[in-house]
């Protein structure tokens, strides 16, 4: 069996959730025969893993943990977000001469931004929200017709996000998206059922769609929903052949245009027009019970399988 390094942790809002994705990764991994050890990135960027000495600057404690991606077969990032998530890890991977699982860096800073997956997704024919992106240094002159969703262009786990129905709310919600990024993106509302696709690249190259999971919600599946348990997911979600097809099929053409490896995580608004799409997850929440393992395991991958499968594309990603 190969040996594994688990990156968890991070420099960003999802600090939290990048360390349960790596805690259940790495248990899952050593469930299935492999070898693993664990590496966490603090908030402050000190790395940080058993053996290692204690150090106060991520550059000493980065150089430390050499030797770690030095001894292993392959890295397995399960950090969200900025530093993480939108391929800095996959860089660093890529520099030392190591196997990372997921996507690389290009697919990974792509996904991350979301005004460039839109362009992305727009120019292989899948649809999503107008938009327009705004400079920190703009808010205070933005303007907007009906209601709108305000967002930074690169965070994740819905974090700075914002519905804005009255004009007076805009600024304020400008002003949490910066918090995020210096860049905010303003979207037309999209008023449709929520539906999330995974698509998993396998050994070879073989890509494949999961059955799609719909998110119920009261209100918005703002950052409080996803993590408060107020959600409910049906999975399969309840669609005809046409909508089904319509779905995988603009999946996996965002997956194979942005350049995805590994599982990433597609979610669309579904519109009697066909699919919107909202934005990519290249390196989603990977803990048995998130979104991603609910979908593979109603194709019959369970958990423990999932995860193998996705160092073993590593390992052998094909063309």
């Amino acid at each position: 069996m190969p040996h594994v390094l688990v990156i968890g942790g991070g420099q960003n809002a999802e600090h939290e959730v990048s360390l349960a994705s790596a805690a259940a990764v790495a248990a899952a991994l050593r469930l299935s025969g492999h070898a693993v050890r664990t590496v966490t990135i603090d908030r402050d960027g000190i790395w940080r893993a058993d053996g290692l000495p204690a150090t106060a600057s991520p550059v000493e404690s980065l150089g430390l943990a050499l030797p770690l991606i030095a001894d292993t077969d392959v890295i397995f990032p399960a950090v969200h977000g900025a530093l993480g998530e939108d391929g800095a890890l996959a860089a660093l991977g890529a520099l030392a001469g190591a196997k990372v699982v997921g996507s690389d860096l290009r697919a990974g800073a792509i996904g991350m931004d979301k005004w460039a997956t839109k362009l992305v997704a727009d120019a292989v024919g899948v649809r999503t929200a107008r938009g327009k992106v705004i400079a920190v240094e703009d808010i205070g002159d933005a303007e907007f017709e009906g209601e709108v969703v305000v967002k930074p262009v690169s965070a994740g786990s819905s974090f700075g996000v914002s519905l804005v129905t009255e004009e007076s709310e805009l600024l304020e919600a400008l002003r949490t998206a910066a918090r995020f990024d210096r860049r905010i993106l303003v979207e037309e509302v999209v008023r449709a059922r929520e539906i999330d696709v995974a698509v998993l690249r396998e050994a070879g190259g073989i890509r494949w769609a999961a059955p799609p999971l719909e998110i119920h919600t009261t209100g918005p599946f703002d950052t409080a929903t996803k993590y408060d348990g107020s959600a409910r997911f049906t999975v399969p979600a309840q669609l005809d052949a046409a909508q089904m097809s319509a779905l995988k099929r603009a999946a996996i053409a965002v997956f194979d245009a942005i350049g995805c490896a590994g599982v990433a995580r597609m979610d669309f608004f579904l519109t009697d027009d066909g699919p919107v799409l909202n934005e990519v997850n290249t390196m989603p929440g990977l803990t048995a019970a998130s979104q991603v393992p609910r979908m593979f395991a109603v194709a019959g991958v369970e958990y423990t399988d999932l995860v193998s499968r996705m160092v073993r594309a590593a390992l052998d990603p094909g063309r």
